[in-house]
């Protein structure tokens, strides 16, 4: 996708359109996303401009859709569920305060966390992607957001500590880095792996009384891979 592309086509036409988006804002709300900051979020960003032009018609679907490299976009439902767990209980309306992403793929939820925090840093491991989310980011002007190559399991040492930890890939535990650059009060959440062979969101929180971790949704995410690509 050229960045001259992503720039003109930002508020889409036809099954891309605003109108389209409004539907997809209005389906989060029917299965139970109430935050009235996270519904906003999703609804300033188009999804469409995040896909590959073949796919630009489904981009509002409710579902995964593949970017390459054997990763993909999340669906809309899991992005919205997950920012809205990090927001919950927390005032104004930049309430994920600064934050970590793991996993940048398309550039899409990185985007959409923009809309709701003070800075957003976001790292991937796959340089072609990260070049590929760099050109889809670039008609938006997100001046909060900044990407970086690294291998996510590591976090960023060097923005730490993070109020926000969104990671987009399973893991077998929780990555002891990403654990240690969680700020006090912060949360984190993360697809984990599970006895049964499935997969499950799990919400860490650092709280004064230690380290709390909370089992939620069941979900499919591809795996969170070492090293960089």
């Amino acid at each position: 996708m050229s960045a001259l592309r992503g720039a003109k086509n930002l508020a889409g036409i036809g099954m891309t359109s605003q109108r389209t988006r409004a539907r997809m804002v209005e389906r989060l709300r029917e299965q139970g996303i109430a935050d009235a900051r996270v519904l906003g979020a999703m609804a300033a960003v188009p999804r469409h401009v995040f896909v590959e032009e073949a796919l630009a018609s489904r981009a509002y679907e409710d579902t995964a859709l593949p970017i390459g490299f054997g990763q993909t976009i999340s669906q809309p439902y899991v992005v919205a569920k997950m920012i809205e767990t990090l927001a919950a209980g927390r005032a104004g309306d930049r309430p994920l305060g600064k934050a970590l992403e793991v996993g940048t793929g398309c550039g899409y939820q990185a985007a959409v966390l923009a809309q709701l925090a003070n800075e957003v840093y976001s790292v991937e491991r796959i340089q072609a992607l990260l070049d590929r989310a760099r050109r889809n980011l670039l008609g938006l002007k997100l001046s909060k957001l900044r990407l970086g190559y690294a291998d996510g399991r590591g976090g960023l040492e060097k923005a730490a500590p993070f109020d926000s930890i969104i990671v987009a890939a399973v893991a077998e535990g929780v990555p002891p880095a990403l654990l240690q650059q969680l700020a006090p009060d912060g949360r984190m959440i993360l697809p984990l792996k599970s006895r049964d062979g499935g997969q499950r969101l799990v919400l860490i929180e650092r709280a004064r009384r230690g380290i709390t971790e909370t089992q939620l949704d069941p979900v499919r995410f591809v795996p969170l891979e070492a090293g960089k690509a």
